[in-house]
């Protein structure tokens, strides 16, 4: 329980700080950063296993660099979902699937 919790802690971390480095991401308000930080858990803990199966030998053959599209995917899934959240573009999607990958590594580090 508290590793989901440090996750979603470090998803909105993460939007807030996409949203600050990149101007053209759009985030209405702090609410708007708590509800993107559950939903993309909610995506990646129900859709992500699944499509990382599904494309496991393209993630093989790039040495798993296809899993950051995917991350990218999954973020560009939670944009759709969520009204107040707006990445306009792959290239800003991918950045902010980057910062969600440091964060989540910062809180793993914090979590040991």
């Amino acid at each position: 329980m508290r590793k989901l919790l440090l996750k979603l802690l470090a998803n909105m971390v993460a939007f807030y700080c996409a949203a600050k480095l990149f101007p053209a991401i759009h985030l209405d308000n702090m609410e708007t950063v708590v509800w993107a930080g559950l939903i993309l858990g909610v995506v990646n803990l129900l859709l992500r296993p699944l499509l990382f199966l599904i494309t496991l030998p393209v993630n093989l053959l790039t040495l798993g660099l296809f899993s950051l599209v995917l991350n990218t995917w999954m973020v560009m899934l939670t944009d759709k979902l969520l009204a107040g959240l707006q990445i306009p573009g792959f290239l800003l999607a991918l950045a902010t699937a980057v910062i969600i990958a440091i964060c989540n590594m910062m809180m793993q580090i914090f979590d040991e």
